[in-house]
Formats: structure tokens, sequence, C-alpha cells
């Protein structure tokens, strides 16, 4: 290998070759300064409104490409009887400048274990707390909610029309159909 250079490890005392300004795996890994969560031990929030909710710079800003993050055990609370409510969220979004980082995103959804809110407003709080962080181009949530109470709840949501050219599949989902 042209350039390289003999490196040991700390740990295992072995020897290997690095290319010059080549940069350590632990290095490549290491979170930015910017981010608080990601590669650190992080708690999850006591609520939404206390989960921080990060980004980071779009490598490929000026792409347009779909995001989609898949959340098939999410958890809430009824605000009246305070019961647990579980659903399928599927979130798709268009980046702008900045991605949402999937850690705080998990971390954040998470928050919502203890919370006590309907459906609707859980779908709409995530869906307004991306915006507000990430501000994509364009943003879709589809919520589906498993019947309580003999009735399944789905609840959808996007900020308008799809940008022209931007692949939209399916949520991939479908309604609750019961046993039959």
């Amino acid at each position: 290998m042209v350039g390289a250079r003999l490196m040991r490890s700390e740990k295992s005392g072995k020897a290997s070759r690095k290319g010059v300004g080549e940069r350590s795996l632990a290095a490549k890994r290491a979170a930015p300064r910017s981010l608080r969560q990601l590669g650190r031990p992080a708690a999850i929030a006591a609520s939404p409104d206390e989960a921080t909710l990060e980004t980071v710079a779009n490598p490929q800003e000026g792409a347009l490409f779909l995001a989609r993050f898949t959340a098939p055990e999410f958890t809430s609370l009824c605000p009246v009887t305070g019961q647990p409510d579980f659903a399928h969220l599927v979130i798709d979004y268009a980046p702008a400048g900045r991605l949402v980082e999937s850690k705080s995103l998990k971390l954040f959804l998470a928050s919502f274990r203890n919370h006590g809110a309907f459906h609707e407003d859980c779908t709409l709080t995530i869906a307004k707390r991306i915006i507000s962080a990430a501000k994509p181009k364009w943003l879709r949530i589809a919520s589906y909610w498993y019947p309580r109470g003999g009735i399944p709840i789905d609840v959808f949501y996007q900020t308008g029309a799809a940008p022209k050219g931007l692949w939209v599949p399916d949520a991939g989902v479908p309604s609750y159909r019961g046993r039959g």
C-alpha cells in the first residue's frame, strides 16, 4: 500500500497498516459535536415536549429523494383512561438541507410512552416537530392505531402535494381487518 504506515492497536497490540490521511474507524463513526444523543448514552425524555429531535446536514442537498422511517411498535397513553395505545407509524419525508437523525427520532417517539394524547394529536405532534426541526420539502405521516373499544383509528397527514418527480411508495400497512 502506497503511503501506508504501521499502526499498533492499543487494545490488541497487533500491527496493521493504515493509509496516510485515512481516519480510524472510530473517528469515522464518531458523532458530530453538534449531536447530543448519537454515539452517546441518552435517556428517554419524560414527555415529547422535553425530547430533543436532532438533525444533521444533508450531504445530498438538492437531490430529490424520499426517506422513510417505520415505527411498528409506537405507544402512547389514552388521555382519558390512561390505558396504552399502540400504533404502526410510517413517516415519509423529502429532505431539504437537514436530515432527521434516527436515534433522536427513536428517543422522541419513545417519549410518548407515558404521554396521554389522542391518536390524532400524537400523529400531528410528531409531524409538526419533524417539520420544525428538519424543514423538509415534503412530509407525510400515516399512523395505524390498533383497536381499542372495537374501533381502529388511522390518522394521515401530509404537508401538501408531493414534489413533482418524487417517487412516493405506498405506506405498506393495510387498514385493520380483524380476524376475517
